[in-house]
């Protein structure tokens, strides 16, 4: 596994890939800001990712096109498909996503797998919030939730999806 960093207005993200695309994207505040030690730098790595993720931050790229490879069990990973359905700017509850995979009583489970995202923003958890409309956890800090869900310009209230 190759990684590298990248200025972001959330600070510098750690970006993590091989031949195959994109693992990880870490959040300085995160649980994932700092490489494993078994990793390379490599200032090449994930170019494309970069590329799409800083034309994201200056508000060019809606949505993105890359070679990504999470991992999970197999309801992790249905909820990470149902977030790529989440439009931009738009924003919906854990029942919301719950119901989208079939699971309508898995909400606590959602929002454990919504939490476990190895690629935010790119797969945008960031848009997933209580029921109430209040801002939930975030494993890069509620501060860059705010910023992510202000930069794509979110409405009050769910949108739904």
């Amino acid at each position: 596994m190759q990684y590298r960093f990248m200025d972001s207005p959330l600070g510098q993200l750690l970006i993590v890939g091989d031949e195959r695309g994109l693992h990880l994207v870490g959040f300085p505040n995160g649980r994932s800001a700092v490489p494993d030690a078994d990793w390379e730098h490599a200032e090449d790595i994930c170019e494309e990712a970069v590329t799409q993720l800083a034309e994201y931050f200056a508000g060019g790229r809606q949505s993105f096109s890359l070679m990504l490879c999470p991992t999970g069990t197999e309801f992790q990973m249905a909820v990470l498909q149902a977030l790529q359905q989440i439009p931009y700017g738009a924003t919906c509850s854990y029942g919301d996503i719950a119901r989208a995979i079939d699971r309508p009583k898995a909400v606590r489970a959602v929002g454990a797998a919504n939490g476990r995202n190895p690629l935010p923003i790119i797969i945008p958890c960031h848009r997933v919030i209580g029921s109430n409309g209040s801002l939930t956890g975030f494993g890069g800090g509620l501060p860059a939730k705010q910023w992510l869900l202000a930069h794509e310009g979110r409405q009050s209230g769910l949108a739904g999806f």
